[in-house]
Order: C-alpha cells, then structure tokens, then sequence
C-alpha cells in the first residue's frame, strides 16, 4: 500500500454526507470545503444564497459536490424541515457540523436584552437544536455519525469584552462532551473543534489594534489562524481516522492556549 492509499483509507469520505450549519461564513466555509475535497458531499446550510453560491463554485472548481439549503440555526422547525429535504435529496446523513454564531463585544452592563436574546439563539441554540434534530436521525438510523459542534477558545479560557458570546460557547462545550457520553453506544461520536483566534465576519469588530496587539503577546505562533487550516482537524474528526475520538475538544490555535506568562 502506497502512502497517498494509506492516507486515503484514513481521511476518505467518498459516500458520506455532511450537512454544514453555518457553512456559508468563512469558517464553516472552508471546513465545508476540506470535507468535499475528501470525497464528502456537501450541505451548505445558512441565509445568504450567493455567500454559499460562491462556496460551491470553488468546491465544485475541486472536483467536489454541494449544494445550498437555506435555514434558520434557531429553528427547531428549519431544521426539521432542512434534515427531511436532505434526506429526499442524498438519502441520508452522515456528517453534521454545527457552526453558527454570533458575537457582539457590547460592555457587559449595557447588553440589551434583544442582543442576549440573538447570540444565546443563534451560538447555543441552534446547537441544542442541531444536535436534537440530527442526532434523533443518526440514533435512530443506527449507523453512527459524526457531529462536529464549534466551540470557542473563550469556552477554555475566560476571554475580555465577548461575555454572552463566551457563556454560549462554553454550554456548547458542556453539552458536547454530554452528548459524547449519551451516544457512544450508539457509534455516534461528538466533537468540539476549538479555533483560536481566525479573523471572521463574527469577530472583526471586536479586532481593535489594542486587542490584536494583545493576541500576538499570547499567541506563541504570532499570527492569526487561517480558515483553511482548520481542515486537518475537521477531517480527523469526521473520518475513521477519528473513529475512537468522542467528547474531546480540538484546539487549533497557534499555542494560545499553552501561553501563560
């Protein structure tokens, strides 16, 4: 066996479907991609068709395959409704990846009450629901799966100026790792990709020169993370390569996490 057979019989996902929530953000984008150029076919779920027209583009310009489904994170009913046409599509489910979010650096004691509501719906919500409506499938299905929900390095270590976004993330984690211990039995593996800090539409705003300059003093690689070096970790967690990993949090961040003084 040749080292590229080898590999592939690792990380292959010919066959497989992965239905992507939060897919047409630069994120979830380009794990989407990672996943369709390991055979996978590609479900970009989000609100904005032409983001996601784009995104196809470039995986079918790779030789891959997708296609769009627009839903509401939020949405117990969206996402019902989402699941049951990509099931009268592609037949089945294999790959779920829960990645929508929002974020807001609003000083704590000026949150509004309608900017709380938006982030707990969208960051943690949609995940409570995401993991509900497809894990219910995957049990019942009774051929495993991968869930691959997105944390957040504020879920680890407690970050400045991001407090509702920070406390949706680390239930995340919470129920992630919950999950992982539910349905082991059931070969249904669920996994929390942690980035550190990527430069995204969720978190520019809060990228002021103080903060950036603040990130490269903790960053032992001194760079931002580039959104397509989160598909090593994503294909591990998704593929047989993966296939014993369940409840662990990946982190893919530079070293930020290992810095203390």
């Amino acid at each position: 066996m040749s080292s590229s057979q080898y590999l592939d019989s690792l990380f292959n996902l010919d066959g497989k479907v992965a239905v992507v929530i939060g897919g047409t953000g630069e994120l979830c984008g380009a794990m989407a991609e990672g996943l369709a150029g390991a055979g996978a076919e590609v479900v970009l779920v989000g609100r904005n068709e032409e983001k996601a027209r784009v995104r196809l583009e470039k995986i079918a310009a790779a030789g891959g395959k997708g296609y769009f489904v627009a839903a509401e994170a939020s949405s117990r009913q969206a996402l019902q409704n989402l699941l049951d046409t990509v099931l009268k599509r592609s037949g089945k489910v294999d790959i779920v990846v829960n990645g929508a979010g929002v974020n807001s650096a609003t000083p704590y004691l000026d949150i509004p009450g309608e900017e709380f509501d938006r982030i707990v719906n969208t960051n943690f919500k949609g995940v409570f629901l995401g993991c509900q409506v497809f894990g219910k499938y995957l049990v019942e299905r009774g051929q495993g799966g991968s869930i691959i929900n997105v944390g957040s390095m504020s879920a680890v270590i407690p970050l400045s100026r991001v407090f509702t976004y920070s406390a949706t993330k680390a239930a995340v984690h919470n129920l992630s790792k919950n999950l992982a211990r539910e349905w082991a039995p059931q070969n249904i593996r669920v996994n929390i990709l942690v980035p550190g800090f990527f430069p995204a539409e969720q978190n520019r705003k809060v990228l002021t020169p103080d903060r950036i300059a603040s990130i490269m003093g903790h960053t032992p690689m001194k760079r931002f993370g580039e959104a397509g070096e989160l598909i090593g970790a994503t294909l591990l967690m998704a593929s047989d390569a993966g296939k014993f990993i369940t409840g662990a949090e990946i982190i893919v961040d530079g070293g930020y996490h290992a810095m203390t003084i």
